[in-house]
This record gives structure tokens, C-alpha cells and sequence, in this order.
């Protein structure tokens, strides 16, 4: 599942709504002694982990950003904080949890948790975390990356399982969109904060994204083949095949939509504080 929020910082990869949800939760679990489905499913997701990576990867864009509004100078320390705040993993968990209960509200969380709480979904789940934390190192990354254009070259049967799996959960489109709602996100918070042209507009910004979609996809779909090619590589094609056929099930359809939309919001959140806070010191330099 975490292929679904691919390279969350580095696009440029839950809240108040929800709070009734919650509360319903809470009280549900203190009169029946049932642990929350929805704080269930995000345990066995690993999500508390991959919001940790979230923010580590939040933080290393903001320290590349950097580089380019401090033209390659010493980044002010203000400028780390900030950057830090706007990836608290904290405040990050809980918009998270948030929207997965808006998400999950009425569905089947178990058959959900019936499988991720398997052997098989417990396995997939830390494949997919381990493989995300080794690529956030860029020698990791660009290894996998090599081993999966050899892969897709000679057309394994690995790859075509793979590839069956990334179009059931539709990995490419949506990771392509989240990538361009970041990136229009980001100039939005650039724009708001005063930093762009006072002649650009809204559909300026629109458009622009739109001219880089042809590369965002080719770079989304070198990513998702490359990450899940490295998260899968110890596992078998049973693991695959099991996973694949829960992706194909309405709860796994249900849990694929609501992990996104989760950690989709919180990149497109992000990203507009980050062009908020970017233009701060654009405008301040200009002074």
C-alpha cells in the first residue's frame, strides 16, 4: 500500500471533519473493549513509520530548496525550523489517522484487517517500509532503478506480475496527480506569499504544471517500478499473487483509495506551507 503515496516530499511522494468519527470510535471501543479498527488498520500499515519517512523526506527537500533560495550559502536556521514544522511527524500522524477514518467510514475495515494482520499482509507491509527507508539513500534509489530497467527490458516474469499489480491499484495515475497537485500546491503557497509575478495567475500555474506531465509520469513510472521491485525482491510470487487478489477486492479497492487520499492531502497541504514559507524569504530578499 505505501507505493500509493510514492515519494511523499519530493514531488516539487488526517482532520477536524473527522473528529466526530473519532470520538464515535472511542466511545465504541470503551463499551465493547475493541480495539479502533481504523488506529488498527494504521498499525498494520506501518503508517506511523512511513509518516517518520515522510518527514525525513520533507526535510532533506527542504535542505535541497534551500539551495536554490540561498543561492549554495549557509541555510538560516529559521529556515530548517520552519521547514521542520511544516513536517511535524506529530501533526502529520494526526491528519493522517483523521482521513483514513473519513476514508474507511462505512467500509469493511474487516476484511481489511483479516488480511493486512495475515502473515502475508504483515510480510508486505514491512517489505514495503524497508524498501522505502533503503531508498532514502540515492546510491539505494539509483541501484533500483538500474535493476529495474534491466528488468522491464527482458521482460521478466516478475516485472509482468508487478506490472499487473501497479494498474490494478492504479500506482502510476494517481502518483502522477498527487505529484502535479503538490507542485500547484507549492507555486499557490508561492503566489499567496507574494514571491511570483503579480501578472500570474491561477491558470498560469495550472498550465506550467501541465507542461512537466509527460515527465513527472516518466519519472513516477521509473519510481514505482523501482521501488517495487526492491520491496518485493525477497518475497515470493505467491506473496504477490495474494497481495494482488486482496488489491482486486472492494475492501482492498476501499483501503487503496483511503490510504491515498490520506497521505495525497497531506502532500498538497505541505507543500502549499512550504511555497508559503519559501516565499517569506524570497520577499524578504527582494527587500
Amino acid at each position: 500500500m505505501l507505493a500509493m503515496s510514492i515519494r511523499t516530499a519530493g514531488a516539487l511522494v488526517l482532520v477536524l471533519g473527522a473528529a466526530p468519527v473519532l470520538a464515535q470510535s472511542v466511545a465504541s471501543e470503551a463499551a465493547t473493549d475493541q480495539p479502533d479498527p481504523v488506529e488498527a488498520i494504521y498499525e498494520a500499515l506501518l503508517l506511523p513509520q512511513v509518516i517518520d519517512l515522510m518527514a525525513e523526506e520533507g526535510r532533506e527537500y527542504g535542505e535541497t530548496l534551500a539551495e536554490s533560495l540561498f543561492g549554495g550559502g549557509t541555510t538560516p536556521a529559521e529556515w530548517s525550523e520552519a521547514v521542520a514544522t511544516v513536517y511535524d511527524e506529530n501533526h502529520l500522524a494526526d491528519q493522517v489517522l483523521d482521513s483514513l477514518a473519513t476514508g474507511l467510514e462505512g467500509q469493511d475495515t474487516s476484511a481489511m484487517l483479516a488480511f493486512l494482520e495475515s502473515e502475508n499482509g504483515r510480510r508486505v507491509s514491512k517489505l514495503e517500509v524497508d524498501a522505502r527507508t533503503a531508498m532514502l539513500d540515492d546510491d539505494v534509489e539509483q541501484q533500483a532503478k538500474e535493476a529495474a530497467a534491466v528488468a522491464i527490458a527482458e521482460g521478466s516474469p516478475r516485472i509482468d506480475l508487478l506490472r499487473r499489480y501497479a494498474e490494478t491499484n492504479d500506482l502510476v495515475d494517481t502518483n502522477v496527480a498527487g505529484a502535479m497537485n503538490a507542485n500547484v500546491a507549492y507555486f499557490l503557497g508561492l503566489m499567496d506569499g507574494g514571491a511570483l509575478n503579480s501578472d500570474m495567475t491561477e491558470d498560469d500555474i495550472l498550465s506550467g504544471v501541465w507542461a512537466q506531465e509527460a515527465q513527472i509520469r516518466a519519472d513516477t513510472t521509473e519510481w514505482v517500478y523501482s521501488f517495487l521491485l526492491k520491496a518485493y525482491e525477497p518475497a515470493s510470487d505467491e506473496d504477490i499473487q495474494a497481495y494482488l487478489e486482496f488489491s482486486e477486492t472492494e475492501p482492498g479497492r476501499a483501503l487503496n483509495r483511503a490510504v491515498f487520499d490520506a497521505f495525497d492531502q497531506r502532500l498538497v497541504d505541505v507543500s502549499r506551507k512550504l511555497g508559503l514559507v519559501a516565499a517569506r524569504y524570497l520577499t524578504t530578499a527582494q527587500l
